[in-house]
C-alpha cells in the first residue's frame, strides 16, 4: 500500500479509535497514534493471520487499523498514566 493510503487509513482509524476509546490525546495526539496503529495493527494481523491486510483502502484494512489504533491508544495510557475523565 502507498504511503498516502497508509496515512489516510491510518488518520481514519486515530479518529475512530479515539472516539470509541475516549482517549484525550487531542485531535493531533489521536491522529499520529492512529498511524502508528495502523502499522501496528497491519504487523500484527500479518503475523497472527498470514496473510497481507495492507492491500489498499478497503473495509479490512481500516477495521485492522482501528484495532491497531485502539491497542496502541491502550499502550499509551499504560505508559503515560493518563485517564479519561467521566
Amino acid at each position: 500500500m502507498s504511503i498516502i493510503a497508509w496515512l489516510v487509513i491510518g488518520l481514519l482509524a486515530g479518529w475512530i479509535a479515539s472516539m470509541i476509546m475516549r482517549s484525550g490525546y487531542g485531535l493531533i495526539g489521536d491522529l499520529v497514534l492512529g498511524v502508528i496503529g495502523a502499522i501496528v495493527g497491519g504487523f500484527l494481523a500479518g503475523m497472527i493471520f498470514g496473510g497481507d491486510y495492507t492491500t489498499g483502502i478497503n473495509v479490512t484494512t481500516l477495521i485492522t487499523a482501528i484495532v491497531g489504533a485502539i491497542i496502541v491508544i491502550a499502550i499509551a495510557r499504560l505508559v503515560t498514566g493518563r485517564r479519561v475523565a467521566g
